[in-house]
Parts: structure tokens; C-alpha cells; sequence
């Protein structure tokens, strides 16, 4: 994180070369204050004013830090709350050039999608985090709805689809200190002006942009907008405990209920299984080939045709 801190403040000039005898004598910690002037500067493209005028919410989006190019804003987030953030912090990128995906993987996120994280404190246990991707996963959902999208489909336990493909990805971490949970930074990409052929030729088959299935470019501030109202109305549902009621709209929009998968869980451990359902606290229900019921709390479904 700390590098990633660093190569920020060098490409925005606020570090001279002499960067390695400045950091010996300074904590890292010291630069928050740096990083989030930088993120009030202007942008070419995602406008923070556009986002916030009419921005119908109590706390998420309030503050808002948007730059041109990070490696990670999941990474960025991280960064921010452990320097006293506030509950329902925003952070924006034009563009990400190592986001941050599930099982370690990285990709470049182009200019024209949405690329945002939100810190949130949630008074929770880690048995509850998997809930918090599935309540983003219906906030996106209701979102794509707004702006046209007819049956966006929530694949467990993070992507969002569009007619079989995936328009968005969901990245939830928990910030630990002393094994209590201190933030919960949810990292969300969208992607919106894009084309397909914008992606690696390996992820094009599988991956759509709104502009394609809309058939037409949108406004991406106001589109970030409606996320945040979604989002903050699902969120206060997880603060209330309303658990059923998420996993409720999560159900109506499944799209990994009622299919056969291939299950692959930590340490190589792969299966085919039918889905059942989804449990109270968010984990898959399957039923393997030979019967047997069971839950999968982490890991990768593959659809299977």
C-alpha cells in the first residue's frame, strides 16, 4: 500500500526525487491530507459537483475524492481510513491501472467505466461481510435498473450481469485491527461508456458494457449519483439487520439459482453442484452430484452450459 501511496504522490508532483530521503524521516500516515487535496483537484471527466448537486443521501458520497489515475481505489480507501475517513467516504478514479479483484487478480480499468470505492463502518462480525457484497450486488442492480436496463441478474458473489454477461464486479475488505473489524471498504467497477473491444481479447467474450446494451453512451456522474442513493438505502437495511429483506431482492434477482456450476473453493477444491439457494448469511446452497448438500461460503461459481 505504502508504494502505491507513494508513486501517487511522485505522479502528482507532491514528492521531489529525493523521495526515498523524505519518506525516512516522515510517516506515510502524514500524507492523507496530501492524497485528499488531490482528490478535490479538478478532473477531465467524472465531475464531483455534477455528482454531489442533487445527491439525495445522509452520509454516503458527502465526501467525495475523484483523481484522474490510481493504481487501486479499493487501495486508496484502505489508505484513507486508517487516517480517520468518514463513514460513507467516496473514492473516484477516471481510471485504474492494477484494480483490484477477488483471489488476487489484477486488471486495467479504461477510461469511460465507473470505478469507485466507499468506506463504510459497519458494526459487524466477519460472518456478515459476505452480506455486505450481496446488499452492494442489489444496490448496483437497482441502480441499472433506474437508467434502463431490463433484468439485471446478481451472479454469486459479486459480478452483475447483463443478458449472460458481466457488466460489473464487486470487491468487499474488511480493514482488521487487533481481529476487530475497523472499516469495510467496498470496491465497485462498472463498466458503462466502454466497448467491448476496449477489453482484453481473453475477456471479451464473457463481458458487456451498458453503452452496448443500452445502445447508447449515459451520463457517468449521474450514474454514480444513483448508485449512492441505492446504496445508502441498502445499507441502512444491513444497518437495521434487515437481513431477510436484502437476501429477498438479492433472490428476485439471482442469477446463479436454478443453474449447474462447477464450485471452486480455497485450495483447489472443485465440484459440480445445482444451486438451490442462498443462505442467511449469504453463503451458496448447492446439491453435488452424489446429493450431498452444501454451503459455500467463499470461492468461484462457473456457470456451466
Amino acid at each position: 500500500m505504502e508504494t502505491e501511496i507513494i508513486n501517487l504522490l511522485k505522479k502528482e508532483n507532491k514528492l521531489s526525487d529525493n523521495t526515498i530521503e523524505e519518506i525516512q524521516n516522515i510517516n506515510i500516515d502524514d500524507f492523507s491530507n496530501i492524497v485528499k487535496e488531490i482528490g478535490k483537484q479538478e478532473t477531465d471527466h467524472i465531475n464531483a459537483e455534477e455528482i454531489s448537486k442533487d445527491l439525495n443521501t445522509e452520509y454516503i458520497g458527502k465526501n467525495l475524492y475523484v483523481f484522474k489515475e490510481v493504481n487501486s481505489t479499493n487501495t486508496l480507501a484502505r489508505f484513507l481510513s486508517m487516517n480517520d475517513a468518514e463513514m460513507g467516504t467516496v473514492i473516484i478514479s477516471e481510471k485504474q491501472t492494477k484494480a483490484k479483484g477477488r483471489s488476487g487478480k489484477s486488471w486495467e480499468s479504461p477510461l469511460g467505466g465507473v470505478w469507485l470505492s466507499i468506506i463504510i463502518n459497519p458494526s459487524v462480525d466477519y460472518s456478515k461481510i459476505p452480506l455486505i457484497t450481496l446488499a452492494t450486488g442489489v444496490a448496483v442492480a437497482k441502480t441499472l435498473e433506474k437508467i434502463g436496463v431490463e433484468n439485471p441478474e446478481i451472479k454469486w458473489p459479486n459480478d452483475i450481469m447483463i443478458n449472460g454477461k458481466k457488466v460489473c464486479g464487486i470487491l468487499t475488505e474488511a480493514v482488521t485491527k487487533l481481529n476487530t473489524i475497523e472499516n469495510v471498504i467496498i470496491g465497485v467497477g462498472i463498466d458503462a461508456n466502454l466497448n467491448v473491444s476496449d477489453f482484453p481479447e481473453e475477456l471479451q467474450e464473457g463481458t458487456t458494457t451498458l453503452k452496448e446494451e443500452l445502445h447508447k453512451e449515459g451520463n457517468e456522474n449521474k450514474l454514480i449519483q444513483l448508485f449512492l442513493e441505492e446504496f445508502e438505502k441498502i445499507n441502512e437495511l444491513f444497518n437495521e439487520k434487515e437481513y431477510e429483506v436484502i437476501l429477498k431482492e438479492w433472490r428476485k434477482r439471482s442469477y446463479s439459482i436454478g443453474k449447474i456450476v462447477e464450485v471452486r473453493e480455497p485450495f483447489n477444491t472443485y465440484y459440480d453442484a445445482y444451486v438451490l439457494g442462498i443462505s442467511k448469511d449469504g453463503a451458496l446452497i448447492v446439491e453435488k452430484i452424489d446429493g450431498t448438500l452444501e454451503k459455500v461460503i467463499s470461492g468461484e461459481c462457473i456457470i456451466k452450459n
